[in-house]
């Protein structure tokens, strides 16, 4: 798929209802029933996670279409085979993962933030981890009709760099953070989102 036909196929679908199926509410129960069994938990750490990675995530998202707005076409996309497109580059199965993405991984992270595992700190060794993992599961969806990464120089290094290091430095830094500095971090990055969405989506259509 080129770069101007897979643009055309996500603009043409975005935030439009005509591919709904009905499994986005199952999955939408799915999330809700995963934050209600933490909240039920007290797993406040985990919650933070989650929500700081979701931010940032959404964070990007805009970015990335503001960046097709501007130039054309956005550094990834998905042109096909989501029941919702929300952005040009994120359906609404991805949002939902990326939504528990941050809590679910930091259930890995052991207890002491400064311990050393193979000589590197463990939270760097898991952001580093992850953030590989996430990368090499977008070769392969690059490699089906849903996914595309537009640029020839984008690929799973950037991606690696410059998105998925961002997400999980934010969701276990954020784990590790006293509650003050959670709540600053989270309800600023929120804020930032909420006024972009509703400025660039809202009032002026760009995205």
């Amino acid at each position: 798929m080129n770069n101007p036909e897979s643009t055309a196929l996500a603009l043409r679908i975005l935030r439009s209802g005509e591919n709904f199926q009905w499994y986005v509410i199952s999955l939408l129960a799915l999330v809700v029933y995963v934050y209600m069994t933490e909240i039920a938990n007290r797993n406040w750490k985990g919650i933070a996670a989650g929500l700081a990675l979701y931010a940032v995530h959404w964070f990007f998202e805009i970015l990335n279409a503001l960046i097709q707005h501007f130039s054309g076409h956005a550094l990834w996309t998905v042109p096909t085979g989501t029941a919702f497109l929300l952005l040009v580059g994120v359906g609404i199965e991805l949002s939902f993962m990326f939504s528990i993405a941050g809590l679910v991984m930091s259930k890995l992270l052991p207890n002491d933030p400064r311990m050393k595992i193979l000589g590197i700190n463990n939270r760097w060794l898991f952001i580093l981890g992850n953030a590989a993992f996430f990368a090499i599961v977008e070769i392969f969806l690059v490699r089906t009709p849903v996914f595309v990464w537009i640029y020839p120089w984008w690929g799973a290094l950037p991606v690696f760099l410059t998105v998925y290091i961002p997400f999980f430095w934010a969701a276990f830094s954020c784990y590790d953070w006293q509650p003050k500095k959670q709540i600053a971090f989270i309800s600023t990055i929120v804020g930032v989102d909420a006024f972009m969405l509703v400025v660039f989506a809202g009032l002026l259509g760009w995205i």
